[in-house]
């Protein structure tokens, strides 16, 4: 199992550097960060943009793998966000991974003065999103016509990095999205099941995400590709468990030794951040960083 971060793009640059740096050196697989305009309490809170971050993170690191968790069609479009990921792409030496997903009725669904999707809308939103961003990344030129995006002529030269493009890793629970990941994912991201967060517990968690898993591998066989083929990632912190993982090196041992017997091959947590959901010990997170990969295989 692989051990991963989220840094939030709430940091000046003089202090992010350190924070992205500290990642790599802390041995994290991967360091994401969020793809939102403002996201939850941190509406009225400092909040950078994720492209530029993650560019300038590329700059401050050598190793460390970089990534969006996750980046949706609220505001995003495939042509633009595409010259994006292939510029970022070469600037880290083919270090980055592309989360994407459907999105929220968050604060993102209305900042470009839209009326917020339906739950349909955003689905097939996200399939095109998705199958236009895989052309826009793999060739040359592309020209397309769709309900929600269109392309004409677009051009991607010369193309990322990683081949044939960078990977997807595509957040989904349900039956459309499962099928996304399977037809296009290198990975499969999910938080476990949202209705369980105020009154689940951590048995029916596990077996939400047990189920998440057997139907992603339905998807997989329905198109004859090997579930195996994809990494499975779990982001921490929206379980009925909370912050329980993140209390010591042994608790979160037994929350991703738990889920690892699932099927899932990462586990992501969030770097702490004081007076928010995310508020870890620094030296409980740094611990869990040297020493739960070793126990756990990774």
């Amino acid at each position: 199992m692989r051990l991963s971060t989220v840094i939030l793009p709430i940091h000046r640059w003089s202090e992010g550097r350190k924070a992205w740096r500290h990642a790599e050196e802390l041995g994290f697989h991967t360091a994401y960060t969020y793809d939102h305009l403002s996201w939850r309490s941190f509406r009225d809170r400092t909040w950078f943009g994720a492209v530029p971050t993650l560019t300038a993170a590329a700059t401050a690191t050598t190793t460390l793998r970089l990534g969006t968790l996750v980046t949706s069609p609220n505001f995003r479009h495939p042509v633009t966000l595409a010259k994006d990921l292939m510029t970022l792409d070469d600037i880290s030496g083919g270090r980055v991974t592309l989360g994407v997903g459907a999105g929220t009725t968050g604060f993102d669904a209305t900042a470009l003065g839209q009326e917020p999707w339906s739950p349909r809308e955003r689905a097939d939103r996200l399939a095109e999103f998705v199958a236009l961003l895989d052309r826009l990344l793999t060739e040359p030129a592309v020209t397309h016509r769709g309900t929600y995006y269109s392309a004409g002529e677009a051009r991607n030269i010369p193309g990322c990095v990683q081949r044939p493009r960078l990977p997807f890793a595509v957040a989904a629970t349900g039956p459309r999205g499962l099928g996304l990941a399977a037809g296009y994912g290198q990975a499969w991201v999910t938080t476990g099941d949202p209705r369980l967060f105020e009154t689940g517990t951590p048995e029916q968690s596990l077996a939400a995400v047990r189920g998440q898993i057997e139907r992603l591998g339905a998807a997989c066989e329905n198109i004859g590709r090997n579930p195996d083929e994809l990494d499975k990632v779990l982001l921490t912190g929206f379980t009925p468990e909370r912050a329980l993982p993140m209390s010591s090196v042994d608790a979160f041992v037994d929350f991703a030794g738990r889920h690892a017997e699932l099927g899932v091959t990462e586990i992501v947590v969030h770097a702490p951040v004081p007076d928010s959901d995310f508020d870890t010990d620094p030296a409980v997170f740094e611990r869990i960083a040297a020493e739960a990969p070793a126990q756990l295989g990774g």
